[in-house]
């Protein structure tokens, strides 16, 4: 299955080909529209004059440049500068517990909890965008170790449209959109999906 999150065709390939840049995709999915938090990565690495991004660059680059890549207009995020510190981070962190692999944070995890709880334990991840993610990679990425969706709680569930996890094109985008808005106005449970009219 293709990704379909930032809505454009070359960011989309490269969340496809390169899971740095859909860790950072999920990573900037705050406080900005979802398909801007996903398109980010692609511009990043068009900056930085690279086909894909890569954990060890990203670790070793100066904060201060980074910030001016992250706020240079169109800027990738509402905050960038928080923003480049938090990728940052999360690139060290990469580097220090999975040698910079982002596939081996779930190449041999013996349980979808395990699962997030890695997530979990990297700079930036809550336990809800870690459900999410888990979501994300066993729904659209084939990443389904035992327990996956309960792991991912509702956000593992099949035949909803809560979150990134369920937006395989505009339409679904549009579904997703619904239930967050009627979730923020208090007019859904978190057992329950919009479903389009």
């Amino acid at each position: 299955m293709s990704l379909c999150l930032a809505q454009d065709a070359d960011a989309d390939a490269l969340l496809d080909r390169d899971p740095l840049a859909l860790l950072i995709g999920m990573l900037l999915d705050q406080q900005v529209p979802m398909e801007r938090a996903f398109a980010a990565p692609a511009e990043l690495a068009r900056r930085l004059g690279r086909d894909q991004l890569d954990a060890h660059e990203l670790a070793g680059y100066d904060p201060e440049g980074l910030a001016h890549l992250f706020r240079t207009p169109p800027a990738l995020h509402r905050y960038p500068r928080s923003m480049a510190q938090r990728v940052q981070a999360l690139a060290v962190a990469l580097i220090d517990r999975y040698a910079g692999d982002v596939t081996a944070i779930w190449a041999a995890v013996d349980s979808g909890h395990q699962l997030v709880h890695r997530i979990a334990a990297l700079p930036g991840f809550g336990t809800q965008k870690s459900q999410i993610f888990t979501a994300l990679l066993g729904k659209q990425r084939g990443v389904t170790p035992p327990g996956w969706r309960e792991a991912a709680g509702d956000y593992g569930e099949d035949g909803v449209h809560r979150s990134v996890a369920d937006v395989v094109d505009a339409d679904t985008l549009v579904r997703v959109r619904e239930y967050k808005q009627a979730a923020k106005a208090g007019s859904v449970s978190a057992g329950s999906t919009v479903r389009k009219r």
